[in-house]
């Protein structure tokens, strides 16, 4: 199954990989919180994760990362 993650997702993706808490997140993309959350929460949805520890396992496998979190 494709998943289609847009560049500012897949970098709060990265970011969440990194161990980064979501006002960190926001301060490395130049947006807000509620921002940071709403990517967080249609990226959750779209992999069918319930948490950060599942969402990060999902994105590790299907390579939407780059490096070793």
């Amino acid at each position: 199954m494709l998943l289609y993650i847009t560049h500012r997702e897949r970098a709060a993706l990265q970011l969440l990989a990194e161990g980064r808490a979501r006002t960190e997140i926001a301060g490395g993309l130049g947006v807000s919180v509620w921002a940071v959350e709403a990517h967080l929460t249609t990226l959750f949805t779209r992999m069918g994760a319930a948490s950060r520890t599942e969402a990060i396992d999902v994105a590790s496998r299907r390579g939407l990362l780059t490096g070793n979190p």
